[in-house]
């Protein structure tokens, strides 16, 4: 019984150390662009777009379902803040818009076509950058159904 623990335990931190690694080089790689498309109202639209094409795309790979959730998460987020209806900082900002970025862009550092495996740097990036902003995610969900409920 201990000794399963202690594989599982070993087995969560190797992911954790992997999901730290892959979102260092995502940073690494695409910050620049995350800045350029947050600075710009067209680019932060197009990335968006690019966004859904790609959830419809491969949506029903069971990797991917795994990021669902915090994926539209994030664009609700995006979508508040444009509006002007609930504020997101600019550290969140950035950190969504890079996952994001990564998501779609076919350049990674495990190329999507790669069966089974090829989606996982990419759920590791958006689960970081999930873990990165929490707190401020359930801010944001708490603040979305209280808009619910007071419709």
């Amino acid at each position: 019984m201990s000794k399963t623990k202690s594989v599982s335990s070993s087995n969560m931190s190797s992911f954790r150390e992997h999901t730290t690694d892959f979102f260092s080089k995502a940073k690494l790689m695409y910050q620049k662009q995350a800045e350029r498309i947050l600075g710009e109202e067209g680019e932060l639209k197009k990335l968006q777009q690019q966004v859904v094409f790609k959830l419809e795309q491969v949506s029903h790979h069971p990797k991917v379902q795994e990021a669902l959730e915090p994926i539209m998460v994030f664009k609700r987020m995006i979508q508040a803040h444009k509006r002007g209806d609930f504020k997101v900082s600019s550290k969140s900002l950035m950190l969504i818009v890079l996952g994001l970025v990564y998501f779609v862009s076919p350049l990674d550092i495990i190329p999507d076509i790669m069966p089974v495996i090829g989606y996982a740097d990419d759920l590791s990036v958006l689960i970081a950058v999930y873990n990165a902003i929490k707190q401020e995610v359930e801010e944001f969900l708490a603040w979305e159904k209280n808009q619910t409920l007071s419709k």
